[in-house]
């Protein structure tokens, strides 16, 4: 028997209405299931195909992944030995170099996010960068295999152990933004990009023209968290954009400026707050982004 394909409910709908339209018992060519000889058995041999095209589209998504993350990975690499360079010769100073190494891994790693697949799988992809520096840290932290040019371009005495706070727990921020917010989340992004854009900047900002201090942490600059606050407002309504303009994200942007601006007045706080001695920043800035951003989008 050759195998018939039955209307859509939009086909059938047309039908009954055509029918009454013109009072007539003649069935319109379209309006009886279509007969293909050569489909006998289709069904099951498409029950049979299904697994075979599900694999082939996996099997493709996890190579797209692959290659992602290989190249995020390559990039990451030739970021920080770019700067370890420039700083070799001169270009700019020790500090400066692991300032923007600080912003800059962190905000174009978010920025990668776009490059990986549409696959669920995908975050856990996008996540192996981070955890693969996470692991070089903890080996360089623990003087097991020592790199000397890791240690210069990421700590601020050239001590091993300081990979094992900062530098450790900034990867681990990246990672958990990656796996638990992703790209459908305006959390994660805000996150990253005050803990790397805003604060970053707010250390550049405040050694360069930090002279008055806020009267309840001497350790910290005036023009140091105004410029957290005003870069990481700007550079999260910036990752926003970026996301919704491809897709990911729908925004409200008649709310979104308002509840960026809290978001980013809050991280600002917890920043500036005696605590860096109990708490890092790269922990505590981060967390309580997370906390206002949930408060404030709900997802």
């Amino acid at each position: 028997m050759a195998a018939k394909i039955p209307l859509s409910p939009i086909s059938h709908q047309l039908c009954r209405s055509s029918s009454r339209f013109w009072n007539t018992a003649t069935t319109l060519p379209f309006c009886s299931p279509v007969s293909y000889p050569y489909l006998i058995g289709s069904s099951s041999r498409l029950r049979a195909r299904h697994p075979l095209v599900s694999f082939a589209v996996t099997k493709v998504s996890l190579l797209h992944d692959l290659g992602a993350t290989g190249a995020v990975l390559g990039g990451a690499y030739a970021l920080v030995l770019s700067f370890e360079s420039l700083t070799k010769r001169n270009v700019i100073s020790q500090r400066l170099s692991r300032k923007l190494v600080h912003i800059l891994s962190g905000l174009l790693f978010v920025l990668s996010w776009p490059i990986f697949s549409a696959s669920k799988e995908a975050r856990y992809f996008t996540a192996l960068v981070p955890l693969v520096n996470c692991v070089r840290l903890v080996v360089n932290g623990l003087s097991i295999s020592p790199n000397s040019t890791l240690i210069k371009s990421v700590t601020r005495e050239g001590r091993p152990e300081e990979l094992l706070r900062g530098p450790l727990f900034y990867v681990l921020a990246l990672l958990v933004s990656a796996v638990f917010f992703w790209r459908d989340s305006p959390i994660g992004m805000i996150s990253l990009a005050m803990m790397c854009g805003g604060d970053g900047i707010a250390d550049i900002m405040g050694r360069k023209f930090g002279s008055q201090k806020i009267p309840y942490n001497p350790r910290k600059s005036l023009a140091g968290s105004i410029s957290m606050f005003i870069f990481g407002f700007i550079i999260s309504i910036g990752l926003l954009y970026y996301y919704s303009s491809l897709g990911y994200l729908h925004m409200n942007w008649e709310t979104t400026f308002t509840k960026v601006a809290i978001v980013s007045m809050v991280a600002t706080l917890v920043e500036s707050l005696p605590i860096a001695d109990q708490i890092d920043d790269n922990v505590s800035v981060p967390l309580a982004t997370i906390m206002a951003a949930y408060v404030s989008f709900g997802y």
